[in-house]
């Protein structure tokens, strides 16, 4: 036992000292998760920043001016006059000037006198559904606002009270940028790993670890070891740049998502040895390993498309992802302080594929070896 562990620590060192040693993977390690989260934190925003509004008032009256300087006083819109004609709107969709339009009634200051019933007619650019949707309910919103400040006094049949719970400002940030930290502890530990095995295969140096008395677990776990630490090192970075730069609230508990995140760079680090056992070549084990994590993970975790609005087959598929079911837990944990019990459904999942592709990657593994 004392022989085998000694074996371990000097597998352990050899590879602490290549990672120092190496700019690369230093750079990997450290740089690249910095530089994705900020990428990706910022460039994946789902909030409607800048919209222009192409309005045709055939009222010109001071109610109707009053009325566009509502979506005027809006962060979302950016309103313009147009000339009397509906038909240049299609126009300016195509030559994207606009993405939405009004249009004002001749008869809107009359009728707003008369009663609050007045036909005002949107018109919107749904080229993009998503945007599409959002503009309806940012136009329907400032329409709400400009109805009670005039008293609308008309009755509803609900008295409809909206709480928002967990994100109350609709910050695309609070959704992405936990849902990233799955994405990059997936990328990085099985990229690295696949990659450290990969390159003793590529220079000989792993007939050179052969030769000596170390048995194949011991080599998995001096090569694993160092890149556990690494990959909390990674997890702490991007978490403490979510939430001193994108202001990401953490509501639940350090220390259950720690122990959950060590499960899933486990299992991360299980696929990579898995990719390792399959590359001859630094490059090979990149390719795969970059295929196997990112496009999975952006496509069929739910990081970005809803799972329930995918096709039904593939919505099989996501079960095979390992990423889906840590994005629960991570944004569980942060955004809504979610306990152990909530999330034992998806750990209980973590833990049986960690088990499966942690036995398959050692067997693999110790057969590559005889080979």
């Amino acid at each position: 036992m004392k022989k085998s562990i000694h074996r371990t620590r000097a597998i352990v060192r050899k590879e602490f000292l290549h990672i120092i040693h190496d700019p690369r993977t230093l750079f990997l390690v450290i740089m690249m998760p910095v530089v994705q989260l900020i990428m990706f934190g910022y460039a994946l925003n789902l909030e409607i920043q800048h919209v222009n509004m192409a309005v045709i008032d055939y009222s010109k009256s001071l109610a109707s001016r009053k009325f566009v300087q509502y979506f005027a006083g809006s962060k979302f819109f950016h309103p313009f006059y147009v000339n009397q004609n509906p038909s240049q709107v299609e126009t300016l969709f195509k030559e994207r000037k606009a993405k939405v339009a009004v249009v004002i009634p001749a008869d809107f200051d009359r009728e707003l006198k008369r009663n609050f019933s007045i036909p005002i007619q949107f018109l919107i650019d749904a080229s993009d559904a998503n945007a599409a949707t959002l503009i309806q309910n940012y136009c329907n919103q400032v329409v709400m606002n400009y109805n009670n400040d005039i008293g609308n006094k008309m009755s509803l049949p609900f008295d409809l009270r909206n709480t928002v719970y967990f994100n109350p400002n609709f910050k695309s940030s609070y959704f992405f940028v936990p849902g990233l930290i799955a994405m990059i502890l997936i990328m990085i530990t099985s990229l690295l790993t696949s990659v450290a095995i990969a390159r003793e295969k590529e220079t000989g140096t792993m007939e050179q670890i052969l030769v000596s008395p170390v048995r194949p677990h011991e080599i998995i776990l001096g090569k694993v070891l160092p890149y556990i630490l690494l990959s909390f090192l990674d997890a702490s970075l991007i978490l403490s740049i979510g939430i001193f730069l994108f202001k990401i609230p953490f509501v639940g508990s350090l220390l259950l998502l720690l122990v959950l995140s060590l499960l899933y760079i486990i299992l991360s680090l299980s696929l990579g040895v898995l990719i390792s056992t399959i590359a001859n070549s630094q490059q090979v084990a990149l390719m795969i390993a970059m295929t196997a994590t990112i496009l999975p993970t952006i496509m069929l975790s739910g990081l970005i498309f809803p799972i329930a609005s995918m096709p039904k087959l593939l919505q099989y598929f996501t079960y095979l992802v390992p990423a889906r079911f840590y994005l629960l837990i991570v944004r569980g944990i942060i955004l809504k302080g979610s306990t152990f019990v909530q999330l034992l459904i998806p750990t209980v999942i973590l833990v049986f594929m960690t088990i499966l592709l942690f036995t398959i990657s050692v067997k693999k593994f110790r057969v590559t070896l005889e080979e």
